[in-house]
């Protein structure tokens, strides 16, 4: 694996560095996001590491630049914020992961092979999925029924991936929201009602034969067999 660090404080960039060395990955180093930005356009990364709070542009605002901007390296979020809401700006901004600080080494070390596997999985899986006239491309990350785009965003997008991948399988909202944002389920939030709720507007707004399905007091499944 090669993997770009963009983090300001010095002692972690470097600590971090040491460590994925001693397990056979190449890091280099950004300590602020113009510098980050740079290498991120100019090298072919497994996985890239943002700290949220650095100099020059933010990590969230060269996350959503770089997705803009149509790369889609998985991107590893590290920062001392750590509520659910700061988890799920980095992850709305197109983050593939969020990790609190201060954190263990070996967490670390398995966010980061978790997302370089996803990664290569997915880049092996199959680029399209039908199912009567619905059809998501993963390679495009578009969906469409009857053949009109949905405009699903980033987010949206997520969801139905998980759905897909667990198709005809009863999901809890807890379960979503581990998968989906990598966060503990607060059941005084209503996140995952509201993301459903966005998704199957879209999906099944207007069609008889509904995709996503409630199951009371469980949750939800897509495409129930």
């Amino acid at each position: 694996m090669h993997i770009l660090i963009v983090e300001d404080q010095t002692a972690i960039m470097h600590s971090l560095r040491l460590g994925l060395a001693e397990n056979g990955i190449t890091a280099d180093l950004a300590s602020d996001g113009i510098q980050g930005k740079k290498l991120a356009e100019s090298t072919d990364y497994s996985v890239i590491v943002l700290d949220v709070m650095i100099p020059q542009i933010n990590g969230i605002e060269l996350c959503l630049y770089l997705r803009k901007k149509g790369f889609k390296t998985p991107i590893l979020f590290i920062s001392a914020l750590d509520t659910v809401d700061d988890k799920i700006a980095g992850l709305d901004a197109g983050g593939d992961d969020y990790l609190a600080k201060p954190f263990s080494f070996f967490e670390f070390m398995a966010r980061i092979k978790a997302l370089n596997r996803r990664n290569n999985i997915a880049g092996n899986k199959s680029k399209l999925v039908t199912i009567g006239n619905f059809e998501v491309n993963f390679d495009t990350i578009a969906a469409y029924r009857n053949g009109k785009n949905l405009d699903l965003t980033k987010k949206e997008f997520r969801l139905l991936e998980y759905f897909v991948l667990n198709e005809g399988k009863v999901l809890s909202k807890t379960e979503i929201a581990e998968k989906v944002w990598d966060v503990d389920f607060d059941t005084g939030t209503n996140v995952v009602e509201v993301y459903v709720n966005y998704l199957r507007n879209k999906i099944d707004k207007g069609f008889d034969d509904k995709m996503i399905h409630t199951k009371f007091g469980l949750g939800y499944v897509f495409n129930p067999k």
